[in-house]
């Protein structure tokens, strides 16, 4: 994959970070990236040092945590296979109406992130559990938070070999495993139960579904990009076209500015003494070493703005960032959206707990081939490159990635006709600002998978908690959703029903 300097990181590496935490609401600080070697994933920071002591009592206090002892290894009968590792999981029960008339269940299945930043606020998933009477549960996804195989994180994330268990296909044989014991030790096997997921864990939702249908009677999957893996997308640079439609819809002027401005930076940081002047131009909190850290903070904040919507594309492209020239428009807009007066600090941390792991899941199965190859886009041309990615990987944890791996074990191809004859009881849900929603499920498969989608809507927006000043579509979207979970219950029980 070409890059502009050996400083800069490839696009692939920058996208796959923003599926992190997809369900948390970030701060306009959050769109702050720092380069952590070739390859790498950085997260989308805005929840970062994030801790339980951070929750609000509140909050918190409406969960039992508990810890189940998990199996390492689902799929092997290796004497290691049956060690254990205690795994985290929430439980409120305040709206549950109990196990004896069968009320249903409802969990989250947790992504890459600790589930602390799930429980950190309301989600519509507590409306979802009120509306029904339904227990609602989080469980953390191995390998992320407290749930560590080996002791410790830092034995789980030693090598290769102790990494190895960290996949897709272990996680929800997890979930699997829990959810069954937890149904049995609350005398709920009657519990219909619905799983739940935005981002990478709706891909996990969807996919248990297919996986475990005796489990779950139906999955409810946001923003789930499960059509971006192998060669299904194409062209591959979707992510990017949808933040460049974002941007140049808004405003013209802008989209020409940022286009013009890539190698405007690359012009002015060759030069002697350039990039001290960048330094002073974008009022760097440090000076700059190098054009790479500079443009990788741009590209997610651009990217972090389409997807989130924060900050808004409309404050970025504002007629109040006015300038001399590109680069003081650019600097003029970023300041005013992101950094508010303050020096722009282009090479804060990332959340290792989030971090490390998805490195991992990217160079095993994860890959999800996104580039540029558009001259229309507002970034430059940088088309994925399997090659480069795989020395990367290599470099890093010596292995190979399986970029057909997700589309083998999920399925993906021709996934009308496939779903169609076995699958049931799944819900897509996208909202089109969502540069994601280029690997997403947009029309109805069949009467039971089926779709929602708006036009305005951005990763996970219906999975927020409503508030009064919701728009109309939102609202929409979201009374869609509980109709549809509630036709998957009303079924269930209508099915119960005539074999009691």
């Amino acid at each position: 994959m070409a890059s502009i300097n050996h400083h800069h990181r490839p696009l692939h590496s920058l996208l796959p970070i923003l599926l992190a935490l997809s369900t948390f609401t970030p701060t306009t600080d959050a769109l702050k990236f720092k380069e952590v070697g070739e390859f790498k994933r950085e997260i989308y920071s805005g929840a970062q040092s994030l801790a339980s002591s951070d929750i609000a009592n509140n909050d918190y206090d409406k969960y039992a945590i508990n810890y189940y002892t998990q199996t390492l290894d689902h799929f092997d009968y290796q004497p290691e296979s049956y060690a254990t590792f205690p795994q985290r999981y929430a439980v409120s029960n305040v709206s549950w109406g109990g196990a004896r008339n069968d009320f249903p269940i409802l969990v989250y299945l947790g992504g890459e992130s600790p589930v602390d930043y799930l429980l950190k606020k309301p989600l519509f998933l507590s409306e979802i559990a009120a509306h029904f009477n339904a227990l609602l549960v989080y469980i953390e996804h191995r390998y992320y938070g407290e749930s560590n195989p080996f002791g410790s994180r830092k034995e789980a994330y030693a090598n290769s070999s102790t990494l190895g268990y960290l996949s897709s296909s272990q996680a929800l044989a997890d979930y699997a495993e829990l959810i069954i014991d937890l149904k049995k030790n609350l005398s709920a096997d009657n519990s219909p139960l619905i799983v739940a997921g935005g981002s990478y864990a709706g891909m996990l939702a969807s996919w248990f579904r297919l996986k475990y249908p005796h489990i779950a009677i139906g999955a409810f999957a946001s923003s789930a990009p499960i059509l971006y893996f192998d060669d299904i997308i194409s062209p591959q640079h979707g992510y990017l076209d949808v933040v460049t439609k974002d941007f140049r819809d808004t405003s013209e002027s802008c989209y020409k500015t940022i286009r013009e401005s890539w190698s405007e930076i690359d012009r002015v940081g060759s030069q002697s003494g350039g990039l001290n002047l960048l330094s002073n131009i974008f009022h760097t909190c440090s000076p700059l070493n190098n054009t790479g850290l500079l443009k990788d903070y741009l590209y997610g904040t651009y990217c972090g703005s389409a997807q989130y919507n924060v900050p808004p594309v409309t404050d970025i492209c504002s007629p109040q960032a006015q300038g001399a020239d590109v680069l003081h428009r650019v600097f003029s807009a970023v300041n005013s959206s992101v950094a508010h007066g303050e020096c722009l600090d282009v090479t804060s941390g990332e959340d290792p707990s989030v971090a490390d792991g998805w490195n991992w899941q990217e160079c095993t199965e994860m890959v999800m081939p996104i580039g540029v190859s558009s001259n229309e886009s507002m970034f430059e041309v940088d088309p994925f490159n399997i090659t480069e990615f795989t020395m990367g990987c290599q470099k890093d944890y010596g292995i190979t990635p399986r970029p057909h791996w997700i589309t083998t074990e999920f399925g993906g191809h021709n996934i009308d006709s496939v779903l169609r004859k076995f699958g049931s009881n799944i819900l897509f849900s996208n909202g089109l600002k969502d540069p994601y929603s280029s690997g997403g499920v947009l029309q109805n498969i069949s009467d039971s998978i089926v779709a929602t989608y708006t036009t305005q809507g951005t990763h996970c927006s219906d999975l927020e908690h409503s508030k009064e000043n919701d728009p109309e579509w939102l609202v929409a979207q979201r009374t869609t959703e509980i109709t549809t979970i509630s036709g998957w219950i009303e079924e269930y029980k209508s099915k119960a029903a005539k074999t009691s």
